[in-house]
């Protein structure tokens, strides 16, 4: 028997005049669990959002939460969807509880008291909350817009940059916290930061362009676009007969890199059963062989920034 998806989003464009913010986007999450959707500076990421929440409407395509068209049926969709946007906008005169005690009541919420008093604690508030939002940190502003994004207990959060401002500690503090929502709800979160996407999201959805150019679970992502690698420093600059003699070598499926610092991923032979040995001492008999000397040598897996680069930097982004 099939299943309601959480989110669906079929073939959605949005135009913005001639321009398009979006383009035939598709892609649908059936479960629980925290959803990156990254995308350099005007991909398409808060366009999307904003239409998941049914604030904005798509020029064409449809766009659907728990079975509730974003468009057709946006208020029951904002029913069930908790939006932190990266800019939080804020009523500063108010007290902390004060604030969200009145976003509670226009929510319709019973029993605001005691929930309020749970949101606060989820957020890792402390002794903050008795002040007014004004005199706040940054920091401290952004775990109210999440404290109020938390308030009516939605199925879907989604969250536009929500560690922004946030100390080292208040960060891992706050993706705690994401973890552990994510097994029970379902999590969109946007964020520049590709350690925090790493760290977090069990999937990543990436934007360019208007267009979604990567859909995958984190791990399957990583080790698909990039896969093992070989990080070599060399004492010197190899000169282009050089280069190309290193990326002509058995093991190595392409470099990246320059001067003296070089990338080498391995095929995937040479990754799961060398039959030519281990590629390391291999790429050191090559270097001894034509005078060259290493400085360092470690084998890496691409991280999600590397994966991120190498999926958009020769595409411009669109609005």
């Amino acid at each position: 028997m099939s299943t309601t998806p959480i989110i669906a989003v079929q073939e959605v464009t949005k135009l913005y005049g001639t321009q398009k913010a979006l383009d035939g986007v598709s892609f649908t999450v059936e479960e629980p669990g925290v959803v990156g959707l990254l995308g350099p500076n005007g991909a398409g990421k808060s366009t999307l959002m904003k239409i998941l929440c049914g604030y904005l409407s798509p020029s064409s395509g449809q766009a659907a939460v728990c079975g509730f068209d974003t468009c057709a049926q946006a208020m029951e969709v904002r029913r069930r969807v908790g939006y932190l946007p990266e800019h939080n906008p804020l009523y500063e005169d108010m007290y902390v509880r004060e604030y969200l005690t009145f976003t509670g009541e226009l929510y319709g919420l019973d029993g605001l008291k005691p929930r309020v008093e749970a949101v606060l604690e989820q957020v890792g508030f402390g002794s903050e909350s008795h002040k007014r939002i004004g005199a706040l940190s940054k920091g401290y502003r952004q775990r109210v817009g999440l404290a109020q994004a938390l308030l009516p207990d939605p199925d879907v959060l989604i969250l536009d940059e929500p560690t922004t401002g946030l100390d080292p500690n208040q960060i891992e503090e706050i993706r705690g916290l994401l973890r552990q929502m994510g097994q029970r709800k379902t999590l969109i979160l946007s964020t520049h930061i590709m350690q925090e996407a790493q760290a977090v999201c069990g999937r990543i959805i990436l934007l360019n362009k208007g267009h979604r150019v990567a859909d995958a679970p984190t791990s399957q992502l990583l080790h698909g676009q990039g896969g093992a690698c070989l990080e070599v420093e060399f004492a010197a600059p190899l000169d282009a007969m050089r280069r190309e003699a290193l990326e002509n070598l058995p093991f190595v499926a392409r470099v990246t890199g320059q001067d003296t610092v070089y990338r080498l991923y391995l095929k995937p032979e040479a990754e799961a059963a060398p039959a030519a040995g281990d590629p390391r001492a291999a790429l050191f008999q090559w270097a001894v062989s034509g005078s060259l000397t290493i400085v360092t040598l470690r084998q890496e897996t691409d991280s999600l920034e590397d994966v991120f680069h190498s999926l958009t930097q020769n595409t411009p982004s669109g609005l």
